[in-house]
């Protein structure tokens, strides 16, 4: 037996060890919950955010619902804003010194996450690692440690108001604190992975991957084909058989994968190419597909998030009510509000999900409590997009009736970007500025966008299209949504609205 052969069957045991604790995910539920809850409490009953909801007296789930009002990013803030300033004991014990940073508010660009070392250890290590146990249990067969893991992380950076607080992508955060057992098995090194620039990056993925024995791919669909692109430029292939023999696994979430499977497919032909999805976001991971060709999730129930549940039909009524595990049904669409061992304390995530089995817990996503655009890892959301038409229309007298975005799927043919058919009650002085201007203000808005627009590496500039007075009537007449508790769907994360009314547009 070689030492890759060594090095894999010991891998593989040390994964394969752990299995039973994905068992008792599955067997014992409401034990692990229930072991969530209490430690939490227990763990931050000293806090400053314990101390004011009395969380030494709480004991039952109910006085819990009670007593702590259900939160958003903004209700939190200020809390956030005095743990990235260095004071200790705010949401959750000790001082927080990491900061994932994600999509913004309405009030802020970008949204600081705290990462705890119980949440980086308990939530996100376990996480990865139980997403592995569950991938070997259904490949025993599997070679993965006889190569590399090629994965893709964004960057971090000091805040000026703290020097001893960072923040940056939560890849980024976890690459930074990864065991060098861990590096032995991923590439590129940590200087290449956490470099700024992306033109750069992507090019130095590429030159340094092409010539490594990569057994398995992580992250974002959109910017590992862009890489696995370049690879086949710099060799001259057409597909990765060649290139990468050993390749057997992508874990890949964050995006709707299903624009992009039949690319990958093409890429990777291998039929026993394996793609499993996972749940992981800045606020903890929560899911991993546990079932070979399937579309849900387990739901991770032991690794430091207590999960609450609202019905998304209930979610902005005053009879909002939430549930434990113990109470959800299949087939329902949910918001996540979760309490993390970070100090998220009933946090309203924005996720939406439905429950597929409920023995064990799985869940698909099924969207978000808002409109949005997330097909390259943008989160491009609804007030972002009003805030930027509105400035755009201000500096080319423009005034805009309608509209609706998609996204344009990256492929052979055509490159990422956001397409916008708008109907105009008073057309822009000048088009070419009108969409200028909106791409800017979207940029200075959102600080995901702008990575993905920087430099046009994957995003290229919106494509903005006049649609005939008229044409989105027809829409919602064809749909029987005429009336005014209707409205178009301003953002949609797939093309089927966009082009159902394309179709509708008269032929010049």
């Amino acid at each position: 037996m070689n030492k890759l052969s060594i090095v894999n069957r010991i891998a593989k045991s040390y994964f394969n060890m752990h299995h039973k604790g994905m068992e008792r995910i599955m067997l014992h539920p409401f034990d692990c919950q229930q072991q969530c809850f209490e430690t939490l409490l227990k763990d931050a009953a000293r806090t400053q955010w314990g101390l004011k909801y009395d969380y030494a007296t709480i004991k039952q789930y109910d006085t819990f619902k009670q007593r702590v009002p259900v939160n958003n990013y903004n209700t939190l803030y200020p809390y956030i804003e005095r743990m990235i300033a260095g004071e200790k004991d705010v949401l959750w014990k000790g001082k927080t010194n990491w900061f994932s940073k994600s999509s913004g508010t309405s009030n802020s660009k970008s949204k600081y996450i705290p990462v705890s070392w119980d949440s980086l250890i308990k939530c996100n290590y376990k996480g990865g690692k139980d997403t592995f146990v569950l991938y070997l249990n259904n490949r025993p067969d599997s070679k993965l440690f006889t190569g590399k893991n090629l994965s893709l992380s964004g960057s971090w950076r000091k805040f000026d108001v703290n020097s001893k607080a960072y923040c940056g992508d939560i890849s980024a955060i976890l690459l930074n604190f990864i065991p060098e057992w861990g590096n032995y098995f991923r590439i590129p090194p940590k200087k290449t992975a956490l470099m700024s620039d992306w033109n750069k990056k992507v090019e130095a993925f590429a030159q340094y991957a092409r010539k490594q024995n990569v057994t398995s791919l992580a992250g974002v669909p959109s910017w590992i084909l862009m890489i696995i692109r370049r690879i086949l430029e710099l060799e001259q292939a057409s597909d990765l058989t060649g290139i990468w023999s050993n390749l057997e696994l992508f874990m890949h979430g964050g995006v709707n994968f299903s624009p992009y499977i039949s690319q990958y497919k093409a890429l990777i032909p291998n039929d026993d190419m394996y793609y499993q999805q996972v749940y992981n976001a800045s606020e903890g991971y929560f899911a991993a597909q546990d079932v070979a060709k399937s579309d849900d999730m387990l739901l991770f129930l032991d690794n430091g998030i207590f999960y609450e549940f609202i019905p998304l039909q209930d979610f902005e009524t005053e009879h909002q009510q939430t549930v434990t595990i113990e109470n959800v049904e299949t087939g329902i669409n949910y918001v996540i509000v979760i309490s993390t061992n970070a100090g998220l304390w009933r946090y309203v995530m924005g996720d939406v999900v439905q429950f597929t089995s409920l023995n064990p817990y799985r869940i698909v996503i099924t969207g978000r409590t808002t409109h949005f655009i997330n097909a390259f890892g943008e989160e491009l959301m609804i007030d972002n997009a009003e805030k930027a038409l509105k400035e755009a229309s201000q500096k080319t007298d423009a005034v805009i009736s309608e509209y609706t975005a998609a996204p344009v799927y990256l492929n052979k043919q055509t490159k990422a970007a956001h397409e916008w058919l708008i109907e105009f009650q008073q057309e822009p002085s000048n088009m070419e500025v009108f969409t200028d201007v909106m791409d800017t203000e979207l940029m200075r808005l959102n600080s995901d966008y702008e990575a993905k627009r920087c430099n046009d590496i994957l995003l290229q500039r919106p494509v903005v299209r006049t649609v005939p007075k008229g044409v989105f009537l027809a829409w919602m007449a064809s749909h029987k949504r005429l009336g005014g508790q209707f409205k178009i769907p301003r953002l949609a994360n797939n093309r089927q609205i966009i082009e159902e009314i394309k179709r509708l547009i008269p032929q010049q």
